[in-house]
């Protein structure tokens, strides 16, 4: 088996990327600290075609080096706002007609492998802060909440492993 050479992958153009259908998806950041893990979910929001990310609160936003260090473009080709707040975010998001879901681990959530998106629904896919999820103000105004399952000693994913879990979830059902 060989391995692809970059320029044999056909990969989009920033503007062709910006013209193609997207996944009917927004992802939230709520307070996200970590340049790092911002830097990785625009990479991974641009691999899924994500329509847009909503950076909250304390989320560092681009043009900065250590975003840059993880997105490598990504900050070009995915569509991106700045809200003060996540709760400003939530009301223009369901404005908009998205389905307001965290992804958190909190009573009576459902289990991601048991969740089926609308095939006509758009989602704003709400992650939180690295130490304290996503904060108790969103908590109450969601629709409802996602939790990844785990089975292991730790409390917890990455912010990033778990955006990268649930969008390819996502992805995989929704199938643009």
């Amino acid at each position: 088996m060989r391995k692809l050479k970059l320029d044999e992958l056909n990969r989009a153009t920033v503007d062709e990327f910006k013209a193609q259908d997207k996944l009917p998806v927004a992802v939230v950041l709520d307070n996200v600290r970590s340049m790092h893990n911002i830097g990785s979910i625009f990479r991974t929001s641009d691999g899924f075609a994500v329509e847009q990310i909503c950076l909250c609160g304390i989320t560092a936003q681009p043009p900065h080096r250590e975003i840059e260090k993880t997105a490598l473009g990504a900050t070009q080709s995915v569509n991106w706002t700045y809200y003060d707040t996540p709760l400003l975010a939530v009301e223009q998001l369901r404005k908009e007609g998205y389905r307001i879901i965290a992804i958190e681990q909190a009573e009576n959530s459902t289990m991601l492998h048991e969740f089926q998106p609308a095939e006509d629904g758009k989602y704003a896919l709400i992650f939180g802060n690295e130490v304290n999820g996503v904060s108790d103000e969103v908590m109450q105004v969601i629709d409802e909440c996602i939790e990844i399952p785990q089975f292991g000693t730790k409390h917890s994913f990455n912010i990033v492993v778990s955006a990268g879990i649930v969008l390819w979830d996502f992805f995989a059902k929704m199938a643009i």
